[in-house]
C-alpha cells in the first residue's frame, strides 16, 4: 500500500516545472543553464515533467509558474557563505520577507512571480529554489572554479527532489556531454 499511496498522492501528469535561470554571458550567471544542460543530458524525465533553460526571464517567470504542482528553480543566489555553497529554500523561505527593489528588468523575479500565482490561485504547492553563491557575475563566458564543482550538487538536489516528488527521473543508459553551446571557441 506504500507504493499506492505515493501514486495516489502524484497528480495524474506530475505537472512538475525545473527552471533554469541566468544569463550564460555573465560568468556564474549561468548556473541555472549549465545545470539544466546537465540534466537534459544525463537523465530522461518521465511524463508531464518539463525541463527548461529560461535565462533571464524578469518578470515574464510567472507563465512558468502558473498551473504547476511543482516547480524546483537553479539560480544563483546572493547569501553570505563561500563561493560554490548550495543553498537549498523552499516556498516559505522565499517569500518571508518582502520582494526587494529590482535593479534591472532582468533582475529574475522568483519572488514577485510566486506572489502573482498565489494571488491568482494558481500557483505551485511545492517550490524548491536550489540556490548556489557566485563567485563573481560579471561580463565573460564561463563559471568559476567553486560554481563549476557545484553544478554536481546543484543536479543531484533536483534529481533527489524529484524523486521525492514522485517524479524520479531515469539515468540515461549512455549520457553524452552537456550541450555547453556558449562556452565552445
Amino acid at each position: 500500500p506504500v507504493g499506492e499511496e505515493a501514486a495516489a498522492e502524484r497528480p495524474p501528469e506530475a505537472n512538475v516545472a525545473v527552471l533554469g535561470l541566468g544569463n550564460v554571458l555573465m560568468g556564474d550567471d549561468a548556473l541555472g543553464p549549465t545545470v539544466i544542460k546537465v540534466l537534459e543530458a544525463e537523465y530522461d524525465f518521465p511524463r508531464g515533467v518539463s525541463v527548461q533553460d529560461l535565462g533571464t526571464p524578469g518578470l515574464d517567470l510567472t507563465p512558468y509558474l502558473t498551473g504547476v504542482t511543482a516547480v524546483i528553480v537553479v539560480d544563483t543566489v546572493r547569501a553570505s557563505g563561500a563561493a560554490g555553497e548550495v543553498r537549498l529554500y523552499r516556498r516559505d523561505e522565499i517569500l518571508k520577507h518582502p520582494p526587494q527593489p529590482r535593479l534591472s528588468p532582468h533582475d529574475p523575479g522568483l519572488k514577485e512571480a510566486l506572489l502573482t500565482v498565489e494571488f491568482s490561485g494558481t500557483g505551485p504547492k511545492e517550490v524548491l529554489l536550489v540556490g548556489v553563491i557566485p563567485a563573481e557575475v560579471r561580463t565573460g563566458v564561463g563559471l568559476s572554479p567553486a560554481v563549476r564543482a557545484a553544478v554536481r550538487f546543484a543536479v543531484a538536489e533536483v534529481v533527489k527532489d524529484l524523486a521525492r516528488l514522485g517524479v524520479a527521473p531515469r539515468a540515461c543508459a549512455a549520457p553524452g556531454p552537456p550541450d555547453l553551446w556558449w562556452e565552445r571557441p
